[in-house]
């Protein structure tokens, strides 16, 4: 049987050509859990291989320390202080005589902020703005023995600023008659003490005597400034590390021991002329003080017409100044400085403008640790003993 003859196809019809079967890859990777060879593509190098990798970045970053930071700032970035209960001292008693300096050095005033006793200190502060907070100067509050002791103390001290008039002398600041001021508490100091000290605490007056004396002016310079106040505060610390003074009796010492020291001080200023010790100048809160301003913003906390701008107001400043001691002291600065207010107390004219008075407040802690607390020019002259140890435990 003969085949059949085809035509051939046209060039375009002609079947594809065979393809070639599929070739395996070669197995050039090893399985990752096997060990065996594997024809899956080889992993990406990774990225170390190719580039360094990308900053790391936190869901919150962390704390970043810069130096570079103004005064302003880090006062602003500063965590608040907090108050503390002040531990009260047992007896045996051993009291050192006399209290020394140990702060010498900015290392010196860095140990010292890192020690249970610094932050006693600020915490008995912090302690003391709370428990006048929202309370005016004439609020009824709890009247102690010791309060009371504290009280005429402060009231006999100014009588001797009437026995002991200012000297004739030309100078601006500095009148002589101060020393003889000076002298005279000095030598009463310590009947002073001994009016509310119990009969096993007398012995504690050659430890806080020194405290009390440095708490009125230097004697030599004739100055006055917010080291002297922060002795005062020390002072009375120590006697609420004895027992004397308790949580209780705090918004007495504000509205009532503290307002008196305040009068008394302003007295000595105007009296005696003395000389703002290390001011600021424009650049303070005031020539001699800072606890005031601490103070009487604490009471103006919350207060339902009051705010920090109404420091301009002169009815104001007229109306309630003898009730708060904020606008106590802006109305005394007004007294006796000349030209405008943001000229002669721009920072006192910036806080002005915060909108409240709690901002206010913890500002105004934060910028005492650190302006008064924090130089050494100040706490150069604090004193440690027994009732403020330098480098232990409370």
């Amino acid at each position: 049987m003969e085949l059949e003859k085809h035509d051939p196809l046209p060039e375009s019809q002609s079947p594809p050509p065979p393809q070639n079967p599929p070739t395996t890859t070669a197995a050039t990777n090893c399985c990752i859990n096997c060990g065996g060879p594997t024809i899956f593509p080889p992993e990406p190098p990774s990225r170390s291989d190719i580039s360094p990798p990308p900053a790391y970045r936190p869901i919150r970053s962390p704390a970043i320390i810069n130096n570079n930071l103004s005064p302003q700032q880090s006062i602003i970035l500063a965590p608040v202080p907090k108050s503390q209960k002040v531990p009260t001292l047992s007896p045996p008693y051993h009291f050192q005589t006399p209290p020394i300096k140990r702060i010498h050095s900015p290392d010196d005033l860095r140990r010292f902020h890192d020690t249970t006793t610094a932050a006693n200190f600020l915490g008995f502060v912090v302690s003391l703005s709370e428990s006048i907070r929202s309370h005016k100067i004439s609020d009824s509050c709890h009247l102690s023995p010791t309060i009371s002791a504290l009280v005429s103390l402060l009231q006999t001290l100014s009588q001797f600023v009437d026995e002991i008039p200012p000297a004739a002398q030309s100078s601006r600041y500095g009148n002589h008659s101060y020393r003889t001021w000076h002298s005279k508490m000095v030598e009463n100091a310590e009947s002073f003490m001994l009016q509310f000290l119990p009969q096993d605490m007398r012995c504690a007056t050659l430890e806080i005597i020194p405290y009390f004396t440095d708490s009125f002016g230097n004697e030599s310079r004739i100055d006055y400034g917010t080291g002297h106040e922060t002795n005062f505060a020390a002072w009375l610390y120590c006697l609420a590390r004895l027992g004397l003074i308790k949580e209780e009796d705090y918004q007495a010492v504000v509205s009532r021991v503290f307002v008196k020291y305040l009068d008394l001080m302003r007295k000595l200023q105007l009296v005696y002329c003395l000389e703002p010790a290390g001011s600021h100048g424009v650049w303070g809160l005031d020539d001699y003080h800072f606890l005031p301003f601490v103070f009487g913003s604490s009471q103006l906390i919350d207060h339902k017409y009051m705010k920090p701008k109404s420091i301009h107001n002169e009815d104001i400043l007229e109306s309630f100044a003898n009730e708060y001691l904020y606008l106590s002291c802006v109305s005394f600065v007004k007294k006796v400085k000349k030209g405008p207010f943001s000229e002669h107390s721009p920072m006192l004219n910036d806080i002005s403008g915060v909108p409240n008075w709690n901002k206010v407040n913890t500002g105004l802690l934060k910028m005492y640790k650190a302006e008064v607390l924090g130089k050494v020019p100040i706490m150069q002259h604090f004193l440690f003993g027994s009732l403020i140890p330098w480098d232990s435990g409370i």
